[in-house]
């Protein structure tokens, strides 16, 4: 489809509006949980496999946007595997998004050592081992994936149409990333469920998460047509992930506040408290 010079401008400059505005939208969802935590001086409420897998997540998105980028080998791979559509569509503000993301998801974690922050951690506020599973599988496919780069691939060669390219690592962060987008929901939603409350925990990051996903999905849909070939969203599978795991798990999350858990159990720090001097009453009669 042809379009007129002066639409095709209107369309960039509508997409560009819109990658600013879920950056500002998804950016700004790091801050109401890490501030609630610093106001209670307690991260009770937040599971902590939730920033574990951000962690993870968010610095392989940051090394997928930057090489997208900045990377001219990993742009000509790129082309070479979509001739259709050479130009990736990756932004700007998406590896600015990554970057920042990364940074306040490192000091989200860190909010559960006492000994950084001083803040009351519960005992049973304790990285799962089905996550740390998943976190050293994570890191053990991206080497994998190197090591047959390295040596049963084309490496740094333009043409990766055929055999392993460095290209297929930097799609294998991104499948990290939503792999890790994915799972990282489900302790929280389990979490919120076991306590029949969502104290402790902030629903305004998922509000933000909510609005940056619609945001993101327009903003790679217009360019997609801009290109005028959808395959802009395959070849983006991250961005486009992104968006919808985000949206269903936001969801999920607004039903649990606003409609299941309205009126939560009283006073949910008292109970964990008791569940913790009961553990420890427990731990000195064995």
């Amino acid at each position: 489809m042809i379009i007129s010079p002066e639409l095709d401008a209107f369309a960039r400059a509508i997409s560009r509006v819109l990658g600013w505005s879920y950056f500002l939208a998804w950016s700004a969802s790091f801050y109401p949980q890490p501030i609630s935590n610093y106001k209670r001086r307690s991260t009770l409420g937040l599971a902590i496999d939730f920033p574990t897998l951000n962690v993870l997540g968010f610095t392989c998105y940051t090394i997928s946007t930057a090489s997208f980028l900045y990377s001219d080998t990993i742009k000509a791979q790129y082309a070479s595997r979509h001739p259709e559509a050479p130009a990736t569509t990756v932004r700007f503000n998406d590896f600015l998004f990554a970057a920042h993301g990364a940074v306040m998801c490192v000091i989200i974690y860190s909010q559960f050592f006492p000994r950084v922050w001083g803040f009351e951690v519960g005992k049973r506020q304790r990285v799962s081992r089905a996550v740390l599973g998943i976190w050293w599988a994570c890191v053990v496919c991206i080497a994998v994936v190197v090591a047959l780069v390295r040596v049963r691939g084309v490496g740094g060669g333009v043409d990766a149409a055929g055999g392993w390219a460095w290209i297929d690592v930097i799609y294998t962060l991104g499948y990290v990333k939503l792999l890790t987008v994915f799972l990282k929901y489900i302790p929280q939603a389990w979490v919120n469920y076991k306590r029949k409350s969502t104290v402790g925990w902030s629903i305004y990051p998922m509000l933000l998460d909510f609005a940056g996903g619609w945001l993101s999905l327009a903003q790679l849909c217009i360019d997609s047509a801009l290109q005028n070939d959808w395959s802009g969203v395959t070849g983006n599978p991250v961005k486009f992930g992104l968006g919808n795991i985000t949206i269903v798990f936001d969801v999920i999350f607004m039903l649990q506040h606003y409609v299941l858990y309205r009126q939560p159990r009283k006073c949910m720090e008292d109970q964990e408290e008791d569940e913790e001097r009961e553990g420890l009453v427990s731990n000195l009669r064995d």
